[in-house]
């Protein structure tokens, strides 16, 4: 018997994402679960004395959306505590907002702002730390770089961190010198390293930036996401908001195995027990992250042809992975083993190449263990390789946004050249190959924000939504709004390993939801990428919106 429901939301446009009653009119809620789904008239007939029953008017209502990759935490320091002049802000600009903040600082206090753009070095001179020295004597600063691989530091900076003329060199990174061998200040992957300690939050600041990043989350119509790469102040984090009853979103955490970023491997034991302690009620911990390459605005990413303007003899595609792939393959063997759906960061065709290599390894190994490993941003893919996505049971994440024109498309295409460029996220052709995909922000790198809405219009367009960015990046791998959805909800709650609980509208589901002022179906891809949900739901409690 269908319980009597709190509330019911009726005369409304549902897109339920549920095959067997794609559209309903009304839906009602018990307990913070979905009770029925379906036309007005059955479903008002359950409401009770003590049944909220709300009239839309003809709005629109579909399942919140999932970002299966952004760095909530970071996106939120980002912007409460640091130096943000966005994606397309001029070296001057940063120059300037840097000198700001250091005039309000008291001296000997890192200063964090971002970003600097890794295609226009030249830009930054012979010695970049000299431009940061001249605004920032006594500060020590940090500048991250669009994609948050790469950092430029002053000179104070890098005396915080110990590096001179003498510091050796880091595998996986490099500490660009000039004619001398004394740092420029330039810090590139796994060279970035020890800055990492050294501006890491402080646990009231994590506090805080929960608090921020689930309130922007939540007005966007966010409802679920997975941090692509957590550590123990992080998870505690998450934790704490969880049971305060602050968190309100379902989030999975893939624990950090190996980071270029860090430097270091994390013991399997360690991983066993960071999983066992910081699980919680909306916090899923069964997730593990690697790195197999860095980004090709760095020229770290690993591809099998060579960049433009490369000596195709000195390319050499293996020394660009970040793990040899008999190490890869015995980590995603043994991470599969342990029931850890793993995400691998892979950018270039040779690292997406290694990544299925090592998921194909462990199916050999361990046999079909369900889960559901992830390639995280998959870039550029070698045609050959887009069956074996479906083949393996392999997800795609398209991340972050870079499959429409935005201020980072000239780099790439600089850097890439166009043909390679033009190849970037083909959604369509994993689509139709039979792949799963996902999508992701990967905001605050390479991304301004983690708005999914511009996300959705660009996958379907393949151009920019504001317009503010003229062309089209790969426009033949354009999909239409009813293939791009699923990636956005039932294909995320997939990734989190929460189908049976989310992701969709239908009885027995969390009542997680969102209030639109149209159907999709009915805007423009202008209009698409501007929604504002009206109102956002998070188990029948409402948590954004009037």
């Amino acid at each position: 018997m269908t319980q009597t429901p709190t509330l019911i939301l009726t005369d409304a446009r549902i897109r339920t994402m549920d095959p067997a009653r794609p559209f309903a009119e009304a839906l009602a809620v018990c307990a913070g679960r979905l009770v029925a789904v379906g036309p007005a008239h059955e479903v008002e007939a359950l409401a009770g004395p003590g049944t909220k029953t709300v009239r839309l008017g003809g709005r629109a209502v579909m399942p919140g959306l999932i970002d299966s990759h952004t760095h909530g935490l970071w996106g939120a320091c980002r912007d409460l505590f640091e130096v943000y002049v966005g994606l397309s802000g001029s070296l001057r600009l940063l120059l300037d907002s840097i000198a700001a903040r250091v005039a309000q600082t008291p001296p000997g206090e890192w200063i964090v702002a971002g970003p600097w753009r890794p295609f226009e070095r030249p830009s930054l001179g012979a010695v970049p730390r000299a431009l940061l020295d001249a605004i920032a004597p006594n500060h020590p600063v940090v500048v991250k770089d669009l994609s948050q691989h790469n950092m430029w530091l002053n000179s104070e900076g890098l005396r915080r961190i110990g590096f001179g003329p003498d510091s050796p060199a880091i595998p996986g990174g490099e500490i660009e010198r000039d004619a001398s061998g004394v740092p420029t200040g330039i810090l590139i992957e796994a060279a970035t390293a020890p800055v990492h300690p050294q501006i890491a939050p402080t646990a009231a600041q994590l506090s805080q930036a929960v608090l921020h990043m689930a309130g922007y989350f939540h007005a966007q119509g966010i409802t679920g996401f997975k941090e692509p790469m957590a550590f123990a102040p992080e998870l505690a984090a998450y934790a704490e908001a969880d049971l305060a009853g602050t968190l309100n979103l379902h989030v999975g955490a893939h624990l950090t195995r190996f980071s270029a970023i860090t430097g270091d491997w994390v013991p399997m034991e360690d991983i066993a027990a960071l999983r066992a302690r910081y699980r919680s009620p909306h916090l899923h911990t069964a997730f593990a992250k690697l790195f197999l390459d860095g980004v090709p605005v760095a020229r770290t990413a690993a591809f099998c042809d060579p960049y433009p303007g490369t000596d195709p003899a000195l390319h050499d595609p293996e020394a660009m992975l970040l793990v040899p792939p008999a190490r890869l393959n015995a980590d995603v063997t043994a991470l599969d083993a342990a029931g850890l759906t793993v995400k691998m960061h892979a950018v270039g065709d040779r690292a997406i190449q290694a990544g299925l290599d090592a998921i194909e390894a462990a199916r050999r190994a361990n046999g079909a263990s369900g889960l559901r490993h992830e390639i995280a941003h998959a870039n550029f893919i070698r045609p050959q390789d887009l069956a074996r996505f479906a083949a393996l049971g392999a997800v795609a994440e398209m991340s972050p946004k870079l499959w429409f024109p935005n201020p980072v498309t000239p780099g790439q295409r600089a850097v890439l050249g166009d043909a390679r460029a033009e190849s970037c996220h083909p959604v369509r052709s994993l689509l139709d190959a039979g792949a799963e995909v996902i999508y992701g922000s990967d905001w605050p790198a390479a991304a301004p924000d983690a708005n999914p809405w511009t996300g959705i219009a660009g996958m379907v367009t393949r151009a920019d939504p504001a317009g503010l960015f003229a062309g089209h990046v790969g426009a033949e791998q354009a999909i239409a709004l009813d293939r791009a959805l699923p990636i956005f909800t039932v294909n995320g709650a997939r990734a989190l390993r929460l189908e049976q609980t989310t992701g969709a509208l239908r009885p027995g589901l969390s009542a997680d939801f969102i209030v639109l002022d149209a159907p999709l179906e009915t805007l423009t891809a202008a209009e698409l990428g501007a929604v504002q949900p009206r109102q956002t739901w998070f188990e029948g409690t409402q948590v954004f919106g009037a």
